[in-house]
């Protein structure tokens, strides 16, 4: 059955289930989850715990043999496997799906998994986890969620901000939730509980963010300048390959251009989000983007990109001077700011 991750206090209150599934690339809320979970089964009496990794070496035999094994000291036990790569293998696939026919009564299982990607979830191993199991798919916590979730961890030690505290949290740990759970643990040990001002919050909480490349398109599709720019200069300050940014920054004109010129030859915007497969959150930002951007504006940005491609590759842009990451900053803009 599937579980949404905040329902999972409610679950455990009434019964255990003898397999659970975790998946997500939310490393915090993941570890949180999978603890609720440890913990109540030691509350019900599986003392003894097995951690299996799959890893390059791990013998799929290993998780069979722990199932059936029994407890030294006739203890319920706790197996929990751990696939960091999400990719068991043609072998592991099998294993999972003989394992979950043969549950053991005396075991409680908990299989903990990154995000899965769209074919991996169409995989059979995958069906009969989903089947067996309470699966719970914990989603990231995207950048316009974060404010709201930043306030309820705020009110769970009794403390609130306003919403320019709020934001200030935010843009300082975007991309990285457990950083955010540490400022917001911080903060209760320096102030006491009440509202916090923004001078107590500027003072206490440190830029430990973490910029990830493609949220980049976010902040352009948005016109979200201050974002952008802090995006660019810390994916700078941060080492990340400039042709990788370029190019996510190039792939997002192109895909705007081609479903531009689509809706100009007067085909419909959703048969074209279908087309080149855009979904989800990502999804929704284009519409906007698209009404506020011209197909001119979109067909010069392009050739901009191949200019400040040249710059990458240490050659003259006729369009460009000075620093490639400036350059791209420019490029970007054109997009943010039509």
């Amino acid at each position: 059955m599937q579980l949404r991750f905040d329902a999972i206090d409610a679950h455990l209150a009434k019964s255990l289930a003898p397999l659970y599934v975790i998946t997500s690339d939310e490393h915090l809320l993941a570890l949180e989850t999978a603890d609720k979970i440890r913990r109540a089964a030691r509350k019900q009496g599986f003392l003894e715990r097995d951690i299996l990794t799959v890893e390059r070496s791990f013998k799929w035999g290993a998780l069979l043999a722990a199932n059936q094994s029994q407890s030294l000291f006739g203890d319920k036990k706790l197996i929990d496997l751990r696939i960091p790569t999400g990719k068991p293998g043609k072998d592991g696939g099998q294993a999972l799906q003989d394992y979950v026919s043969q549950l053991s009564p005396d075991n409680l299982t908990l299989i903990t998994l990154p995000k899965l990607d769209w074919a991996t979830q169409k995989a059979a191993w995958v069906g009969s986890l989903q089947q067996a199991a309470v699966y719970i798919d914990i989603p990231l916590v995207e950048r316009a969620q974060l404010p709201s979730w930043i306030s309820m961890r705020l009110s769970m030690q009794g403390q609130s901000a306003d919403r320019q505290s709020l934001d200030f949290i935010a843009d300082r740990v975007e991309g990285n939730l457990l950083a955010a759970h540490q400022e917001i643990q911080k903060l209760a040990l320096l102030h006491p509980q009440g509202k916090l001002s923004f001078e107590q919050i500027h003072d206490a909480v440190l830029n430990v963010a973490r910029y990830d490349v493609f949220k980049l398109n976010e902040a352009m599709l948005t016109g979200d300048v201050p974002r952008l720019v802090r995006m660019l200069e810390g994916l700078k300050g941060e080492g990340e390959a400039l042709p990788l940014v370029l190019w996510a920054v190039a792939e997002e004109i192109r895909t705007l251009l081609k479903l531009k010129s689509g809706m100009t030859q007067g085909r419909p915007l959703g048969v074209l989000l279908k087309e080149y497969r855009i979904w989800g959150p990502r999804e929704k930002l284009m519409a906007p983007a698209l009404h506020r951007v011209s197909q001119s504006s979109l067909e010069a940005a392009l050739q901009d990109a191949a200019q400040v491609d040249k710059m990458v590759k240490g050659l003259r842009a006729k369009d460009f001077a000075g620093d490639a990451w400036d350059a791209l900053l420019q490029l970007s803009l054109r997009i943010a700011k039509a």
